[in-house]
């Protein structure tokens, strides 16, 4: 199961930061500037539809509303669809910090305070990036 989440995790990281070159002419520019991080969230298997309700409005409403939010991507676990993980990039770490003090973040916390069994934040750095136009 772990290896699933890592392979899973990997793939989708990889279709991300593709993605995130979209936002930007100067790929090289954007891989200095961008921030980048993942969240693994297990979800209380009772609530998980509410979950995935919150979770997709604050997706949509965040890279519409946000300039410095360039991307979310939310997936699920095949095999076991309370494990979720989030694929977030934004222009900065300062859009990031924008970004949670942002009305529609706070009502999405607050939304899924009582759904979320553990989340892990984790910080990461692109490699290589490619996509095509």
């Amino acid at each position: 199961m772990k290896s699933n989440q890592a392979g899973l995790r990997l793939l989708v990281l990889i279709s991300i930061l593709m993605t995130s070159l979209l936002f930007s002419d100067d790929a090289a520019a954007q891989d200095k500037s961008s921030y980048m991080r993942i969240a693994s969230i297990v979800v209380d298997a009772a609530k998980l539809e509410s979950f995935k309700a919150a979770l997709k409005e604050g997706v949509e409403t965040a890279v519409a509303k946000e300039p410095g939010v360039h991307s979310f991507s939310a997936v699920y676990d095949k095999e076991d669809p309370t494990h979720i993980t989030v694929f977030e990039v934004y222009a900065s770490v300062e859009a990031y910090k924008l970004h949670i003090q942002t009305d529609h973040f706070k009502k999405y916390k607050a939304t899924v305070e009582g759904m979320v069994k553990s989340l892990v934040l984790t910080d990461v750095v692109p490699i290589a990036q490619a996509a095509k136009p």
